[in-house]
């Protein structure tokens, strides 16, 4: 959630770079910036936090619009109207506030905002985390179909690897704030090279109650990420750590074509 706020300049970063079709979001000024956003939006985790309830749903989904000076007041509504219809929802919905909605349908009024200046990319933080599981399936399947509607890029920020699994091209995993393993997603999936990695993909269910996978369990708690511990941050928890990842961190290097794992063991 840090990484996606922060290549939104929501948050301000203190190191590294963030590239957009060739233009450093990082370094952009306010108006360079302010073009920048129009091209990325996000979709928060909270469906419930991330919306003005002083606002009504046409309000919410055509602020975009406003604030960059797309079409007249008329124009706006029916783009707002079509994109009501477009998440789900019907296009009168723009009249109400979000408290008239469930978590299912303000996550899908989030959608729609996201939509509305036709982004490139996405960034959806964990945006069925809130939602029951019968819902989520919806909002993931939503978020597919628009993918393909409108030819989008998504960065998705989530922790169960269930989800992971079914939306990602490429995956990166993360622990304490540093990218552990990358990798094309049916690649990693099939063979992880990161303990950590192969932690997350072992609790993952099998829909198939003959099936027992054999799953690995972490030992201690998760360090402090403002304290963080010396060489391997996963090595406090690592079943297969030795003294040499307390003294060197591993640097994040490729194991196999186009499969990259930071772990001296990988």
């Amino acid at each position: 959630s840090t990484v996606a706020r922060t290549i939104l300049r929501l948050i301000p970063p203190t190191s590294g770079e963030a590239w957009l079709e060739g233009r450093s979001i990082f370094k952009a000024k306010k108006k360079e910036l302010h073009d920048i956003r129009r091209e990325v939006q996000i979709i928060f985790q909270d469906p419930y936090g991330s919306l003005n309830p002083r606002m009504s749903v046409g309000e919410i989904v055509g602020e975009g619009l406003l604030v960059h000076g797309i079409g007249s007041a008329h124009e706006r509504d029916k783009i707002v109207s079509e994109l009501l219809e477009v998440v789900g929802l019907r296009g009168q919905y723009r009249g109400r506030f979000p408290h008239e909605f469930s978590g299912g349908q303000r996550q899908r009024i989030g959608i729609a905002r996201a939509l509305a200046l036709r982004p490139k990319l996405i960034i959806a933080d964990e945006p069925v985390s809130a939602l029951d599981v019968s819902i989520q399936s919806q909002i993931l399947n939503l978020l597919e179909d628009l993918q393909n509607e409108f030819n989008l890029t998504y960065l998705f920020v989530a922790h169960n690897m269930a989800v992971v699994e079914q939306v990602s091209d490429r995956i990166a995993v993360m622990y304490l704030g540093k990218i552990v393993e990358l990798a094309p997603a049916e690649q990693l999936l099939r063979s992880p090279r990161h303990p950590y990695t192969k932690a997350l993909i072992s609790v993952i269910p099998i829909p198939d109650p003959t099936v027992r996978r054999d799953q690995t369990v972490l030992a201690g708690e998760m360090p402090s990420p403002t304290n963080p511990p010396s060489g391997c941050h996963f090595r406090t928890r690592c079943p297969i750590a030795t003294d040499y990842c307390a003294e060197v961190e591993p640097l994040l290097r490729e194991v196999s074509k186009g499969q990259f794992a930071a772990c001296h063991y990988a």
